[in-house]
């Protein structure tokens, strides 16, 4: 861990890279401590993962991707191009490094680790949303449960068991079973197929894309400047740092964060131990006959569904490919055939906004964020719950940046670990 007292006096102004949620939380908790804040991102607001994901607000599915059943089923899924987990058959000694030590942390141990890590953030999450809602953050959030749908009685054993796995390491968390009629005027989508119902009590979602812009507007509206450029380097200058920037003059402050998501490896280098890939979500809208009430989650599909202007957002899989490389479409056919069983009125073949992002995911299940040399700080590797641990990330990172003392939240995921 890098020494308390890096900041003497704390920082008159922070320089953030990565203009998603974490990111622009960070800023606005900045503000809120008296700190200038400028905030740089190489394509905008919401370029990355803030926009396309499913908007989920849900500290009780905060379910670690480190499971130990996910190392038996990637290695079924490699031989499946349209399974939910895919990585691509080619040579990449730095992905498959990532996957060794991925694999490594794929038992109950390192999982137990990781729920207990994101415990303090699921504790504070909700209340780190109303307090930007509250003050300028012009979004909704809206509380509904998120409701499980499952074709086979022993499938919703399986997330039970996951549910009360959380519990007994100390997560809050409510759910109720749904069947029959009690279940159709839940879930008005559900098709024939589905059996049972798990509702997962006292959870929200937004809409990421306008609620990461309108915490951007606040930002700036506070005297924030955010840069559309590209951060090249982030070094150590005198009593701060120094951010270099492709094809414009490099930026100085007394302090930089790094919150740049699947990229954060690249920006950041070696004195990163816990290394971060991109593990690509892909999203899409199709209108519906039916409007529904809240969030749906198929995890036999790995799929989540949102209420979403009208129609539904759906997102999932997890493709571990570089983060700047294309689409790949037969992704969004995999999750059409695979969601298409479970819900009924959705008109598959009118979808739009078909969008491929990249979310954080590190080696150990947990994220990084804290310093990682004096005057130098990330936020990342959330894994899918950027957009719900966006919000306290920032607020408990502004408390080490300008304090100089790391919070007891953050001992857990020091990125020096």
């Amino acid at each position: 861990m890098v020494d308390d007292h890096v900041l003497d006096g704390g920082p008159r102004s922070v320089i953030v890279v990565g203009a998603g949620i974490v990111g622009l939380s960070t800023a606005w908790f900045l503000q809120e401590r008296g700190v200038d804040v400028t905030v740089v991102d190489r394509g905008g607001v919401a370029a990355g993962a803030s926009w396309g994901n499913a908007g989920w607000v849900a500290p009780a599915l905060t379910i670690p991707l480190n499971q130990p059943s996910v190392l038996a089923y990637g290695l079924k899924s490699l031989a499946d191009p349209a399974a939910p987990l895919h990585v691509p058959a080619r040579a990449d000694v730095k992905l498959w490094s990532f996957l060794t030590r991925f694999a490594a942390n794929c038992r109950r141990s390192s999982w137990d680790r990781a729920v207990a890590a994101n415990l303090p953030f699921n504790e504070e999450c909700l209340e780190a949303f109303d307090v930007l809602t509250a003050n300028g953050v012009d979004a909704p959030t809206t509380d509904v449960p998120i409701t499980a749908l499952f074709a086979a009685e022993p499938h919703a054993a399986h997330l039970v068991d996951e549910l009360e796995g959380l519990r007994r390491l100390g997560q809050v968390l409510s759910y109720r079973r749904l069947e029959g009629d009690r279940l159709r005027q839940s879930v008005p989508l559900a098709s024939d197929e589905v059996a049972v119902g798990i509702s997962v009590e006292g959870q929200r979602f937004v809409d990421p894309g306008r609620f990461t812009h309108a915490l951007a507007h606040a930002v700036t509206s506070r005297g924030a400047t955010i840069h559309t450029a590209a951060a090249v380097g982030v070094h150590r200058y005198g009593q701060g740092a120094r951010v270099d920037l492709d094809a414009a003059e490099p930026l100085r402050a007394d302090a930089v964060v790094i919150a740049t998501g699947a990229w954060l490896s690249h920006l950041v280098g070696r004195q990163l131990r816990t290394p971060v890939r991109a593990g690509r979500g892909y999203s899409f809208t199709v209108p519906v006959d039916r409007p529904l009430p809240g969030p749906v989650y198929l995890p036999e599909a790995r799929v989540a569904c949102t209420p979403y202007q009208g129609g539904l957002r759906v997102a999932g899989t997890m493709e571990f490919r570089g983060p700047d490389e294309p689409a790949v479409p037969a992704r969004v056919h995999a999750i059409v055939a695979s969601a298409r069983p479970l819900l009924d009125g959705v008109r598959w073949t009118d979808r739009t906004d078909e969008w491929v992002g990249s979310r954080p995911v590190s080696a150990d299940g947990r994220p990084l964020i804290g310093a990682v040399s004096p005057h130098v700080f990330v936020a990342g590797g959330h894994g899918m719950w950027g957009l719900a641990h966006g919000p306290v990330t920032g607020r408990l990172l502004a408390e080490q940046i300008t304090t100089g003392k790391q919070p007891a939240a953050l001992r857990a995921v020091d990125p020096l670990r």
